[in-house]
């Protein structure tokens, strides 16, 4: 049986389920996904932009689908306690891909803003939810949105009125803890009116253990001269899949920082689409990815500039260690008529290890003249006079080779706008490098008080 068809057995035998357990926002278009996924299947290397990871490959396994919403015995805030100190006093938990329900720990949200389970505010505000539901998220171009969108059935909402600024960052946790191979599901449906500010940080967490495969379906909609700044964490096991599709629209004055870090993992997929279709938006992407093992990420960025006087800047660093594998594709695309655009794409990569890869595709697509865009990647490996160097003054190898890789990813973590992460975070790169931090957590890390 093929991985596909075990999907498509599973939807034709239980559709009724999934849709009894969801909303009709949600349903409206499983159907229609459903038929798609049919139609494409998942991903095959034969795709330009799948070429270095075997999605049909990672579906194999027989994993569970909780279809009938089992509640899962655990509380997260007992398992998480404490925080980074002013970052948040309302952390969200998705724990597998239900929401959990809580008022705990939460302060009161400015009036007309909305945070919470998708499925319960689709249920309550259908109109608003199903104006943005699935707008940037094309079921017919994509496999994985395609089964995400089949299959999901609850996720994480957040919407913010018009110049409404959040003065304390938002924090979502995805919890995956399973006694037996599971398989989530899951959405985020982010929308920014005309001059909100947000920031939210989500963060992946997993316990050891059983297998898991996560597909996540990001769609963020930022508003005339919004602000939003997004940081991603990975930090699960060696036997987790995680294939994310983020999808941003930009309005005119936007600004919008992504900053997506994978510390630890198993299999990572990260897709990056963003629009800027309204004049004066700027784009700040950084990514990180630190490996070893024989752990996979591969992140596939796309910029379109739709519009003129728009700018992008891209920075994704790699340090890769024993046979680990990195990807990076990056496409900016300047439409016609897009003239006065600023872009530039960078790509670095370190390679501790022979035996490690690193492929990397740094691609401009431009159909104006009037640009300034430029692009670049290197691969390459820890530089052996500044090694001597340090040697020389009494620095042990080891010590030598930790401190030039912090300092080659500094810089994306240097970009993080929040200094109680930024700082936290620099802790976590550094217990990283080091080996100390822990192979799947049964405490977020991210979230223990500094």
């Amino acid at each position: 049986m093929s991985a596909e068809q075990q999907y498509i057995d599973l939807y034709q035998q239980h559709g009724d389920l999934l849709s009894k357990n969801s909303t009709s926002v949600l349903n409206a278009s499983r159907d229609e996904a459903f038929q798609a996924f049919c139609k494409q299947g998942f991903p095959t290397r034969k795709q330009e932009k799948y070429r270095y990871t075997d999605i049909s490959k990672l579906f194999e396994p027989d994993y569970g689908m909780n279809l009938r919403r089992v509640p899962v015995e655990v509380n997260p805030y007992e398992v998480f306690r404490g925080s980074v100190p002013q970052l948040s006093t309302s952390p969200y938990f998705i724990v597998n891909d239900t929401f959990h329900v809580s008022s705990e720990g939460h302060k009161a949200l400015p009036e007309g803003v909305l945070v919470g389970s998708l499925k319960e505010l689709s249920l309550r505000y259908p109109d608003l939810v199903s104006a943005y539901y699935g707008q940037l998220a094309d079921v017919h171009t994509d496999g994985i949105t395609a089964f995400n969108t089949a299959f999901v059935q609850d996720g994480f909402f957040v919407y913010i009125p018009r110049n409404v600024v959040m003065e304390h960052p938002l924090q979502l946790i995805n919890l995956m803890r399973s006694e037996i191979d599971m398989m989530v599901n899951r959405r985020i449906l982010v929308v920014l009116e005309a001059g909100a500010q947000l920031r939210l940080l989500a963060c992946d967490h997993a316990f050891e253990g059983s297998k898991s495969l996560a597909t996540q379906v990001v769609e963020v909609f930022v508003g005339a001269n919004a602000v939003f700044d997004y940081y991603e964490l990975e930090e699960t096991t060696p036997q987790h899949v995680r294939l994310s599709q983020l999808y941003v629209q930009q309005e005119a004055g936007s600004q919008v920082l992504l900053n997506g870090m994978t510390l630890l993992g198993g299999v990572t997929r990260n897709t990056t689409s963003v629009r800027l279709v309204g004049e004066g938006a700027s784009l700040r992407a950084y990514g990180m990815a630190i490996e070893d093992g024989e752990q996979v990420v591969d992140n596939q960025v796309y910029v379109e500039h739709a519009v003129p006087h728009c700018t992008s800047n891209q920075l994704y660093k790699y340090v890769l260690d024993h046979r680990s594998i990195g990807a990076f594709a990056g496409l900016v695309k300047v439409l016609p008529g897009a003239h006065h655009t600023e872009s530039q794409q960078t790509n670095r990569n370190l390679c501790a290890t022979r035996e490690a890869r690193m492929y990397t595709q740094p691609q401009l697509e431009i159909y104006n003249d009037d640009v300034m865009c430029s692009h670049g990647a290197t691969v390459g490996q820890l530089d052996e006079a500044a090694l001597f160097y340090m040697r020389q003054r009494g620095i042990s190898l080891h010590e030598a080779r930790l401190l030039l890789m912090f300092a080659f990813v500094d810089d994306v973590v240097s970009a993080v706008r929040i200094p109680t992460l930024r700082d936290r975070l620099r802790q976590l790169v550094e217990l990283r490098f080091r080996g100390e931090l822990g192979k799947g957590c049964a405490a977020c890390n991210i979230c223990k008080k500094v």
